[in-house]
């Protein structure tokens, strides 16, 4: 029987509504909608639960403890134990849903999306300042709304061309507005799609032509385009969708009446113009149809796949970026009951269609696939994203691999390969980078890779400033990516990673993750040879395969002697090509290395020079340092010993090491530290005063040298 007719709890049924039974109770009723309900009395009477975000999609209650919820909405996943009246936060999950992906072309670049229910979004994937509370997150919305996408202008990143449900703005991120320029400037809500003038979608193309920046395209059931960034519109297009007159009413009736204006079938979903041939535009339907022009939009063919059945999304397009007829579109079928994956690819601008993705060939039949790229270095190369994950082709797509790695089972909904990285937007895991993949690009040189090979590693870049780690945002870390290929597994006595300036001189050198400790510092050391010699961390693995190996861009640190100096990183090295050899058993394998400078420093007026200078600073004050921490343990150790020199001992040794308690006047040790700190943290021509100062701190250090007493050949 029906015992309720709450409008409540059957808001957008199309989105959601679960109903759900306490295992203990079965008056006691949950319904996941807009709003998170609940009914004690079997459904007749209800009332809305407060729940840490909007939009629910599900509920888990634990089995014997019936208080327990897992309880899924827009914004994550969050737990109660007491039954909903105190609930766990959602802001320590990296679960942000993103439509699609946009990158800028600054250094570094940053990401954009649109963000389910928290508006767009751009972030850096590196820190670019940080607050004076410490955090380094910055996320930022630049227009539109939730929905996306958001462009950036390919000449000016502060300027972004934002679509919120059709609505199309330019945003500005210097004034922090942004003005609006709709197609057809209608309000689409409510309407019945069959009387507008134009169909858009809740996720609207925005396409910002190769050939010129000031040519943006935009899409409802037509293609549209503007020179002036919006202020007047031309379409280039007759309508492109299949345009079932069946499918065009208000959805939801006579349940309910869920016409949003954002939802609306037979309208175009994807667009992107050739960056080989200036007009060649390729567009998708979201009711299943592929269209192609070549010469701007004057003709248009209908190029659909003739083994697509009609109906599905066709999410992406992607022309090739090294041949002009070579394409490639992903369809996503699964709101209709089918879970194939559907990629197909032509060599003759869709007067023939290949399905590269069978079911049997690496991506498994039952991945719904919603976007595809090839890379546009290495022809041939191609990543999809499916609704489970990653994969990866290194022959056009004759066959597939899971790139997975350490992504979570989560949708990928976009990608793209951009400064040599790979980027994706996932559909609740936020966004995800795979940090140089140039290794990648050399298997499909060489896709039978069986010798032991060093990669070549691509161009470096000095940047200070934290990255990596643990934290979320997870900022890309600093350094460069060091990669290599083992043909068989190698020990770690015949395993090391070498690397060297112009002049051939070691600047770091990696071993095997078992090669031993860090080599024990003894008077009988020269002190000229201290900087080099550190802890080789991180270390190499010898299995199989292929292996990866940071190096943060610095020399080896200092020494560790104690807890007056542990852990003390060495200076970073200065632009130039440096060597890197790899050293596996019998085989050794070198490949060249280009270290640049931070264009942003560039930018700001620093010079080669000025950082050649402050890296000879900074080698003689932390040759200095390791300096007086060995004449502090040699001090130390005579003290333990009893003799008439124990008070000038002492006294020396007050000069060297600050004594403990508040506010005490630092000492030689804590002097040069301070100094290594001045001249170390940024880019710059050292200051006149801290050559100054180091050339004291220097003289300091020679007199406490020759007043210390040598020690004694006890052999």
């Amino acid at each position: 029987e029906q015992v309720s007719a709450a409008r409540s709890i059957r808001m957008r049924p199309f989105y959601y509504t679960n109903v759900d039974v306490s295992p203990d109770d079965p008056e006691d009723i949950f319904v996941s909608a807009t709003s998170f309900m609940r009914s004690k009395d079997g459904g007749k009477s209800w009332r809305s639960l407060r729940t840490t975000h909007g939009d629910h999609h599900d509920l888990w209650i634990h089995p014997e403890h019936p208080d327990v919820w897992v309880q899924g909405n827009d914004g994550g996943a969050a737990v109660t134990m007491d039954g909903g009246r105190n609930w766990s936060t959602l802001n320590n999950q990296p679960t942000a849903e993103l439509y699609q992906i946009a990158t800028d072309n600054r250094f570094p670049y940053w990401l954009y999306a649109g963000q389910q229910d928290n508006s767009t979004i751009r972030v850096p994937v590196f820190p670019p300042r940080r607050s004076p509370a410490g955090d380094v997150g910055l996320w930022e919305s630049v227009g539109g709304c939730e929905t996306g996408p958001v462009i950036p202008s390919p000449v000016d990143p502060d300027i972004v061309f934002a679509n919120c449900k059709g609505r199309f703005g330019v945003f500005n991120a210097r004034t922090g507005q942004e003005q609006r320029y709709d197609v057809g400037a209608a309000n689409m809500y409510g309407h019945n799609p069959k009387d507008l003038l134009y169909r858009f979608q809740r996720v609207a193309p925005i396409a910002v032509s190769p050939h010129d920046p000031e040519v943006v395209y935009h899409c409802s059931q037509f293609v549209h385009k503007t020179t002036d960034r919006g202020q007047t519109w031309q379409r280039i297009s007759p309508d492109l969708t299949a345009n079932d007159p069946s499918k065009q009413v208000i959805s939801g009736q006579p349940i309910t009446r869920d016409i949003t204006g954002e939802e609306f079938y037979s309208t175009l979903y994807s667009l992107k113009e050739s960056a080989l041939e200036a007009g060649l535009i390729w567009v998708g339907s979201n009711d299943g149809l592929v269209h192609v022009t070549r010469d701007g939009g004057e003709t248009w063919s209908n190029v659909t796949p003739p083994g697509l059945l009609p109906g599905g999304r066709v999410q992406t397009v992607e022309p090739s970026p090294h041949q002009p007829g070579k394409a490639f579109v992903a369809v996503l079928r699964y709101q209709l009951g089918d879970w194939q994956p559907y990629v197909f690819r032509t060599y003759d601008y869709g007067a023939s269609w290949t399905r590269v993705t069978t079911g049997d060939n690496g991506v498994p039949g039952d991945h719904p696939t919603r976007v595809v790229r090839e890379d546009p270095v290495r022809e041939g190369l191609l990543f999809c994203g499916t609704e489970w994950g990653l994969f990866v082709s290194l022959d056009d797509g004759s066959s597939w691999k899971s790139l997975q790695l350490d992504l979570p089972v989560t949708p990928v909904t976009d990608l793209q390969v951009h400064q040599g990285d790979l980027v994706l937007s996932t559909m609740g895991r936020s966004f995800w980078v795979l940090d140089n993949m140039t290794p990648l690009r050399e298997f499909v040189r060489d896709a039978d890779v069986r010798t032991t090979t060093l990669f070549v590693p691509r161009p470096a870049h000095r940047r200070h400033g934290r990255g990596g780690g643990r934290s979320v945002p997870e900022y890309m870390p600093t350094g460069v990516a060091l990669d290599y290929w083992l043909e068989e597994s190698v020990a770690d006595d015949q395993l090391e990673l070498e690397i060297f300036d112009a002049d051939g001189a070691t600047v770091r050198k990696f071993v095997g993750r078992s090669g031993g400790a860090a080599p024990k510092v003894t008077e009988a050391d020269r002190m000229e040879n201290l900087v080099t010699r550190s802890a080789p961390e991180p270390r190499l693995g010898g299995d199989r395969g292929h292996h990866r190996i940071r190096w943060d861009l610095r020399y080896s640190g200092l020494p560790d002697l104690g807890s007056r100096l542990r852990g003390r990183r060495g200076p970073m090295v200065v632009p130039g090509i440096y060597r890197v050899r790899l050293v596996a058993g019998d085989v050794v394998r070198e490949q060249a290395l280009e270290v640049r400078l931070d264009p942003r420093v560039v930018a700001a007026g620093v010079t080669q020079r000025d950082v050649e200078l402050q890296l000879a600073l900074q080698r003689r004050v932390q040759a200095a340092m390791a300096q007086a921490v060995l004449l502090a343990n040699r001090v130390e150790a005579l003290l333990e010993k009893p003799g008439p020199d124990r008070e000038q001992l002492l006294e020396l040794q007050g000069r060297l090491i600050t004594p403990s308690g508040t506010y005490m006047e630092p000492q030689l040790l804590d002097q040069l530290f301070y100094l290594d700190g001045v001249i170390s943290r940024a880019d710059q021509h050292p200051g006149g005063d801290a050559e100054g100062r180091c050339a004291a701190l220097e003289e300091q250090l020679r007199a406490l040298v020759e007043a210390v007493p040598a020690p004694v050949d006890r052999r």
